[in-house]
């Protein structure tokens, strides 16, 4: 009983004293709670390093495992997204997928024919066929789609599962197992229908590419809007927006300066976004906030925000060229996530059709 009651009177004197001490030092990892009025951070309470809780979400209700796909099962959006067909021109947003692509961190990708072919002949007619074998983190290589259980956050101690929080409030400890996540895989996310709007940042400031660390702004946004003729466009629930930087021109050729940071979106982007309830958000470079962000203590704080906050899916490393060329802006956006379950995201090529 002593132990018990000294123990206590330190836990008193840390919570009285140490915390509110570091809870005025700078804002880092360790000690989020200082990060109050950050632009990632919203709220008034420091109740997580996002600021207030994000749980349960406001828009679809507590449990839902599909986030912003559920506007593809809402049938004004479908019709808004397939009424944008005007010409019937389909272009493939997807990059190739190969062993050359950059590869962030340590993933990779190798395929293999087991054998030449890999059966036959067979019957009469001497049919052979191949099969391949596919090496890979499938959902985050290449043209990558990130689902729900990819980005999440730290709200307590480093490695405290029952902490470590994912879109809705599901936990490491929930979610977590050797063989898939048992929630928020992407078998649970809807297939996409939406319309899609190019913003081509890289053309309205009359640049071949933007530069990393560039951060795209509002002002950007609009600026581009303007420069395509759109200005007063109106952007509404479930639409498909996609940033375009010119950064795929490295894309294979020079992997080394592709991964090496890249521009994109800022937080104030990232807000008006999530306030135009965007569907899907995209772009054509690996991670499509802007890497390194100016402030130190925001890493892939974009991300944090709209998948973990909002639900608001992400598609990276795409190819965006051929639409800025035909100056496409407006147009159909299809893909459906490879409902793998369990998976963190999704392998496959998006389209866009005019």
């Amino acid at each position: 009983m002593k132990y018990t009651n000294r123990l206590q009177a330190v836990i008193l004197l840390v919570s009285l004293f140490v915390i509110p001490i570091l809870g005025h030092g700078e804002c880092g990892t360790g000690n989020w709670k200082a990060c109050k009025g950050k632009p990632w951070v919203d709220g008034e309470r420091m109740e997580t390093p996002l600021g207030s809780r994000w749980w349960p979400n406001p828009l679809w209700g507590a449990g839902d495992e599909a986030g912003s796909t559920n506007w593809y099962t809402k049938p004004e959006v479908v019709l808004r997204a397939l009424a944008q067909v005007k010409e019937g021109k389909v272009y493939r947003l997807g990059q190739e997928y190969s062993h050359e692509m950059p590869l962030f961190g340590n993933r990779s990708f190798a395929l293999r024919i087991p054998s030449a072919p890999t059966h036959g002949p067979l019957g009469a007619n001497n049919a052979v066929y191949h099969d391949e074998f596919l090496a890979t983190e499938i959902s985050q290589v290449g043209t990558q789609f990130d689902g729900l259980g990819h980005a999440g956050v730290q709200t307590g101690a480093a490695g405290d599962k029952v902490n470590m929080r994912w879109y809705n409030g599901f936990t490491a400890q929930e979610i977590n197992s050797a063989y898939g996540l048992l929630k928020l895989g992407a078998e649970k996310l809807h297939p996409i229908v939406a319309r899609g709007i190019l913003l081509d940042i890289t053309g309205a400031k009359g640049e071949e590419f933007l530069g990393p660390g560039y951060v795209i702004t509002m002002d950007d946004v609009r600026a581009a809007l303007r420069w395509q003729g759109m200005e007063g466009f109106e952007f509404l629930p479930g639409d498909a927006v996609l940033f375009r930087t010119g950064w795929e021109k490295f894309w294979v050729v020079d992997n080394e300066r592709y991964n090496g940071g890249e521009p994109g979106i800022g937080m104030g982007v990232a807000r008006w976004v999530a306030e135009i309830k965007a569907g899907v958000t995209g772009a054509d470079n690996w991670g499509v906030e802007v890497i390194p962000h100016p402030d130190p203590a925001c890493v892939g704080c974009v991300h944090t925000f709209l998948q973990v906050r909002h639900g608001i899916v992400n598609q990276e490393n795409l190819t965006l060229a051929a639409l800025a060329r035909d100056k496409v802006y407006v147009f159909l956006y299809l893909f459906t996530p490879v409902p793998i379950r369990g998976a963190t995201g999704s392998i496959g090529s998006p389209i866009a059709i005019r």
